[in-house]
């Protein structure tokens, strides 16, 4: 059954067929690609671009459309409307599809047809929400898959490389989204990456990836620890280089934000129920990169002036963050008498008590259940012209970002004369540094500082914004 909102005038889905034409579709898009460039066969050395979406109009019947134009065109379309937002098309050619072929990289729809919009004939519209009907409105919060035909995290571990390329259902909770990544290809293609953090009550932590600038945006509107998501199709994969078993978001993907499911409920009863065991300390969440947008950390400082600022700032309890150009005059990831690896709880995240093999966080047993994971943790020290931040942490993935290397495959399988060689890569070269403060009366300092991102500095950059304070 199409929605009701204007019944006479819209054609429903469930009612296509190729002979139609001159019709109206009112749908909600539930799902959406990135435009892509292709050779134009026709046009030797220009190019023609496409992307594809998903409208629904009803719970049981939903079709995908196909755009293809010129560059401009098609970006301007796509621009036009988002996941979660109603439009209109008007006339579509009607296709029947190949669904074989067609359904191995789009969303399975139960329509034996799909939507092909042209630039000279068909027309999208985005519709005003307070005009549009909240039956068709709330078919967003409708999974396009039986609500029950899912994976567990814990499921998805519990099986481990057996389901190693295979597409499957995902219901959990989301825990953070982390900053997206941006990137550009050696054939000088621009791309992008965003880690976002599951858990349910099977797991803690598992990570979901996305590749795609849409639902790199749909992801920057999930709230961690209040979000649930039904991510209907998504490609599992072993990350060899972290030793686990991952997700991945893929062009067959569609992603329910929020679903009104009894399974979505009771996960969001439970994420409202342990929202207070649950959360970590500073240094954990920066472990975890809690979704902190470094594109939000603006303020460019010496180390001089972070001193000065951590003083004015003392006795609030919140923390600040800056930037720093600075070198990194101590890393001492070859030295045998520093540890800079260390066990964490899967748990709860805490670094576990070696001699008892416990975890004092959450007391367990480690020599039953041996869930534990390894990690980087270091202290390193920061120096700029003004002077010197001593024992900064850096840890967990940021530090396998800040070395290039993993932990279990690479960092630990290396010489000692490879680590030497690995260290000297960063003390010979400024770096442009995101860091974290908060103060402590545990640290030594009174402060204790995280970095969130290191990487090495653009010299033109860094210049630009040394000379700004008086020094280049």
């Amino acid at each position: 059954m199409a929605n009701s909102f204007a019944l006479r005038t819209y054609t429903a889905l469930s009612d296509l067929h190729p002979n139609m034409a001159n019709l109206k579709i009112i749908g909600i898009v539930i799902g959406k690609t990135d435009v892509k460039g292709f050779p134009d066969r026709k046009n030797i050395g220009s190019e023609r671009y496409t992307f594809s979406f998903t409208i629904r109009d009803s719970p049981t019947c939903f079709v995908n459309a196909t755009s293809w134009g010129n560059e401009s065109y098609i970006k301007s379309l796509s621009d036009s409307f988002r996941v979660g937002e109603c439009v209109v098309i008007e006339n579509p050619l009607i296709q029947r599809k190949e669904i074989e072929r067609e359904e191995k990289f789009s969303p399975a729809t139960p329509s034996n047809y799909k939507l092909l919009l042209s630039e000279n004939h068909s027309m999208v519209k985005v519709c005003s929400s307070c005009g549009v009907d909240t039956k068709l409105l709330s078919l967003i919060h409708l999974p396009v898959k039986e609500s029950r035909d899912y994976y567990t995290l814990g499921d998805i571990v519990a099986n481990g490389q057996s389901l190693n390329g295979k597409i499957i259902n995902v219901l959990a909770a989301v825990r953070s989204v982390g900053e997206p990544k941006y990137f550009t290809t050696s054939d000088r293609r621009k791309g992008q990456r965003c880690e976002v953090k599951l858990y349910d009550e099977t797991e803690s932590s598992f990570a979901m990836i996305c590749w795609d600038n849409e639902s790199i945006l749909l992801a920057q509107n999930w709230m961690p620890r209040a979000t649930v998501i039904f991510a209907s199709d998504v490609r599992i994969s072993f990350d060899k280089f972290r030793n686990c078993m991952t997700a991945t978001v893929i062009s067959k993907t569609i992603i329910t934000t929020n679903p009104d499911t009894p399974e979505a409920n009771i996960l969001l009863n439970f994420i409202n129920e342990n929202k207070e065991t649950n959360v970590l300390d500073d240094e954990i969440d920066s472990y975890l990169k809690e979704s902190i947008n470094l594109n939000t950390i603006v303020d460019v400082y010496t180390v001089e002036q972070l001193k000065a600022k951590a003083l004015k700032n003392e006795g609030k309890a919140d923390p600040f963050y800056g930037i720093l150009y600075a070198y990194i005059s101590t890393l001492n990831i070859d030295d045998e008498t520093t540890k800079v690896v260390r066990n964490r709880c899967s748990s709860c995240g805490y670094i576990v008590n070696e001699a008892s093999n416990t975890c004092t966080t959450c007391n367990k047993d480690f020599s039953e259940f041996k869930s534990v994971f390894l990690s980087f943790d270091m202290l390193i020290d920061l120096t700029d012209h003004t002077g010197t931040l001593y024992s900064c942490s850096l840890t967990g993935s940021v530090a396998e970002e800040t070395l290039g290397c993993t932990v279990n495959n690479e960092f630990l399988a290396m010489t000692d004369e490879q680590k030497t060689a690995l260290k000297w890569q960063f003390l010979l070269e400024r770096s442009k540094i995101y860091l974290k403060f908060v103060l402590s009366h545990r640290a030594r300092s009174g402060l204790r500082i995280s970095v969130l991102s290191c990487k090495l500095a653009d010299p033109v950059e860094a210049s630009r914004n040394l000379s700004g304070q008086g020094h280049v």
